[in-house]
């Protein structure tokens, strides 16, 4: 049976987080009255680190947008094939609005401007799937599919948690963060307790956990606005909303109206 090779955690350069065989493990108060406590947290990311922290729906692995390095790192730690997407944790539209082309002008539903609909679930539960821009690394592309018909489509997920400590995170960085739910190395199962998370990847060269408290195991619902309609991928904690349509939508009455483009 093959082994997988742990990657090495970060080398801090500063005394303050001379961690080697360790990670720091933060506790911090939902409501991020404490949020001072995230400082190291946010250097740490700044420096390349790896780490784990709340969301508004379920724990997060996270690191740097801008950081190269730390995107492999985070590839590995999670096992995630580099032809996989990854998502990126907002923390306001201006950042939707440079790393993507933002929402569409249309849905095809008499909405002319969907972005007035979709602000009012923002920040909130939501994956939004967006054509990238130029300013989006490439590693966090390509969406879902490695297929040669899809290979040249640009598009990424996009999130702006109502979470308080994720969000005092996000508003110290300089940039969005690179995301990944975290689930059982095991049992691939949504992990929500954050002692057990550094348990069981401490190993596999995290540097830090955020403990915001036990989450309850219910991921974003995710949307895709790249097609005509704005369509449910995945249903998840965010409700089902009237602009939005399913598989099951386009198979029933709603299939006699809506032509689901290819690129869908």
């Amino acid at each position: 049976m093959a082994v997988k090779r742990s990657p090495k955690r970060l080398k801090y350069s500063s005394r303050r987080f001379s961690k080697e065989d360790g990670l720091l493990y933060v506790e911090a108060d939902p409501s991020g009255e404490d949020s001072w406590k995230l400082d190291p947290i946010v250097e740490l990311l700044k420096q390349g680190a790896v780490g784990v922290i709340p969301t508004d729906t379920l724990y997060a692995i996270v690191c740097h947008l801008k950081s190269h390095s730390a995107i492999e790192r985070l590839r590995r730690i999670k096992n995630i094939e580099p032809s996989k997407p990854l998502s990126i944790l907002c923390h306001s539209l201006r950042d939707i609005d440079i790393y993507t082309t933002g929402f569409p002008c249309g849905d095809g539903q008499g909405h002319a401007n969907i972005f007035r609909v979709v602000k009012h679930c923002l920040p909130g539960p939501y994956t939004f799937i967006l054509t990238a821009s130029k300013e989006l690394p490439k590693q966090c592309m390509r969406y879902g599919t490695t297929t040669p018909k899809y290979s040249s489509r640009k598009n990424v997920g996009v999130r702006i948690p109502d979470d308080a400590i994720c969000q005092a995170i996000l508003e110290k960085t300089d940039a969005p963060l690179i995301s990944t739910s975290v689930k059982s190395l095991e049992e691939n199962e949504w992990m929500i307790d954050p002692a057990v998370i550094a348990d069981m990847y401490r190993l596999e060269g995290l540097d830090f956990v955020v403990d915001g408290g036990v989450r309850v195991a219910a991921p974003s619902t995710v949307v895709d606005m790249t097609g005509t309609y704005p369509k449910i991928l995945r249903q998840g904690k965010g409700p089902k909303l009237q602009w939005m349509v399913t598989e099951e939508d386009s198979k029933s009455a709603l299939g006699a109206e809506i032509l689901v483009p290819s690129t869908t």
